[in-house]
């Protein structure tokens, strides 16, 4: 029984997919172009249509699929491929999995810690409801379409995703060139708290819902230890051996170079609980910023 992975390509997908292969499980990527290879298998959301062989009878599903948040800047155009990528895939996708005489047992489907909105200094759970904005209104709608797939008998799990820490790749590996130029700063106040995930915590956290069935519903991929961005400056660049600048770039610089993103993206706080995977029995490998930076760099 395979464990088909949408999205399989990116930085969370390939290390997930090398996990699941090291544990000596079969996987299936689903991919845009002509299959290659004996574990791809061909989608095209935006034609409605999925290999259904490849899906009949699977053990689980991960749909990791998505335009990057923070690649481009968000014009009009952009905005609706970052909506269109997300909404219109996981439909097409839960529409198969719902033609399936044998559906998966599990889908896990990716959302991201956006869906809270802005909320301060406040510790949330997954108990929080929506928050205002693009972002929050992008995850709310993403998630309403894999939560589809419960209709067809499907555990569901909507992985609300923090800063992924990586070396080689994500938000991280963008901004480390900066740091290791001593350039880096806090950004706007730098009160506003940052939630992350080691690379090897997600992974971890998603081989424990997939293997867990009283895992389902929202589950924030966070770890329990947020930090303020001023904090994650500063342990970053310890961790680094550089410096950082003692002056903040300025909110409205952040909002003239990088537009929507900033505001919605780097100067809204997120202070996430992990509550819902720590309550079904899982544990961090990192906790603490220092360390897990310590391991991903």
């Amino acid at each position: 029984m395979a464990i088909i992975v949408t999205g399989a390509s990116g930085l969370i997908g390939t290390a997930l997919v090398e996990a699941l292969r090291a544990q000596g499980r079969e996987v299936v990527r689903l991919v845009r172009r002509p299959p290659q290879k004996d574990d791809e298998a061909f989608w095209n959301p935006a034609e409605q249509v999925v290999d259904l062989a490849a899906l009949e009878g699977a053990e689980a599903v991960v749909h990791l699929a998505g335009a990057s948040i923070g690649d481009r800047r968000w014009t009009p155009a952009y905005k609706r491929e970052l909506v269109t990528s997300r909404t219109q895939g996981t439909r097409v996708l839960v529409d198969a999995l719902r033609e399936l005489s044998e559906p998966p047992g599990v889908l896990l489907s990716a959302s991201g810690m956006d869906f809270y909105g802005d909320t301060g200094d406040r510790v949330v759970d997954e108990s929080q409801g929506n928050g205002h904005g693009f972002l929050p209104d992008l995850c709310r709608r993403w998630e309403a379409e894999a939560l589809r797939a419960r209709e067809a008998g499907i555990r569901t799990v909507l992985a609300r995703t923090s800063l992924v820490l990586s070396g080689s790749g994500g938000a991280l590996g963008r901004i480390l060139p900066i740091f290791r130029m001593g350039l880096g700063a806090p950004l706007g106040t730098g009160r506003q708290y940052w939630s992350w995930i080691s690379l090897d915590d997600w992974v971890g956290a998603a081989l424990h819902v997939l293997a867990t069935p009283e895992a389902e519903g929202p589950a924030n991929f966070a770890s329990p230890g947020p930090v303020t961005n001023a904090e994650f400056t500063r342990t970053l660049g310890k961790a680094l051996r550089r410096g950082t600048l003692p002056i903040p770039v300025p909110a409205f610089a952040l909002a003239a170079g990088l537009g929507e993103f900033a505001r919605e993206g780097l100067l809204v706080s997120h202070r996430l609980e992990p509550a819902m995977l720590t309550a079904s029995g899982h544990r961090f490998t990192h906790t603490r910023l220092d360390e897990a930076l310590s391991a991903v760099l």
